[in-house]
């Protein structure tokens, strides 16, 4: 049975998916004038002010192991979006997304320990491969990598954000991750931002990415997590590919041929099978056969 208010919870999350991706594509129009990383520092600074405002954390009473949990957090935040919009550079936003989700993917099936993964793992690689074209000879092979590289880091996140969820109250990790994030990255966006930083209507606008990528997609998340199943949420979540080629095609004309459409579908598809799979081995784990 739904829990109640499921519905506006489904809202929420497609919502958020939706203020992501247009963000993402508001960051694409920025890099003539910021760079990608530059950009980076934009989100992940104003990310890290809005959270810090929020939940406000204390710094006294918490371990080494609880500090170098929220540094290698703040790490893997620098690096996944710094990998995310190199890559945003040389591919299209839907399938740049497509690619980044497969680490979280291949974390669900290996975690799940089924035969079926193997099903799911076969049908997101020829997702991958019919997203090529076949041969990938439309795709940047270095925006690839890039892509493959925020896969992998976004796998890494799911992991270090459970670590410092353990040992950090609230937003407390999070927000102070996020400061960690923002502190590596300054140095890198703003040797590759330059002079642009100095023009507020930029500034405004990074302002602006970091509320509808980070900010605004969270708080529409946690809400939704409180009345949504987690496999529910997790599926729902799977549509990001979907979301990020109709946010592309819509506000920066990047059209898809229709095999790429297909691999999208096919990764798409094989997130929802992972994430099905893992929520029915988790209830036969907790419930015990009489």
């Amino acid at each position: 049975m739904s829990r109640p208010g499921a519905s506006p919870a489904i809202l929420l999350v497609i919502a958020g998916l939706a203020c992501q991706e247009v963000g993402a594509s508001l960051a694409v129009l920025l890099f003539d004038d910021v760079g990608p990383i530059g950009m980076v520092m934009l989100r992940l600074v104003f990310s890290a002010l809005v959270l810090m405002l929020i939940a406000r954390p204390s710094l006294r009473g918490h371990s080494r192991r609880g500090w170098t949990s929220v540094a290698l957090f703040g790490l893997v935040l620098a690096a996944m979006n710094a990998l995310f919009y190199l890559a945003l550079e040389r591919l299209a936003l839907g399938v740049t997304v497509t690619i980044e989700v497969l680490g979280p993917l291949v974390l669900s099936i290996v975690a799940s320990r089924r035969a079926s993964a193997w099903l799911w793992a076969a049908l997101a690689l020829a997702g991958v491969v019919a997203l090529g074209g076949g041969g990938w000879d439309r795709l940047d092979p270095v925006g690839v990598v890039f892509a493959a590289g925020a896969a992998a880091s976004w796998a890494f996140y799911i992991l270090a954000s459970a670590r410092v969820g353990r040992e950090f109250p609230k937003l407390d990790g999070l927000a102070l991750a996020m400061t960690v994030g923002a502190i590596i990255s300054l140095p890198f966006g703003i040797a590759s931002a330059g002079s642009a930083l100095l023009r507020p209507e930029l500034l405004g606008l990074g302002a602006c990415v970091a509320l509808l990528s980070s900010t605004i997609p969270y708080a529409f998340e946690l809400i939704a997590l409180r009345r949504l199943p987690a496999a529910a949420f997790a599926i729902l979540m799977s549509l990001a590919p979907a979301t990020a080629s109709l946010a592309g095609f819509l506000l920066l004309g990047q059209n898809l041929t229709w095999l790429e459409i297909a691999g999208i579908a096919l990764v798409i598809a094989a997130s929802v099978g992972a994430v099905r799979s893992s929520a029915r081995a988790a209830r036969e784990t907790a419930e015990p056969i009489g």
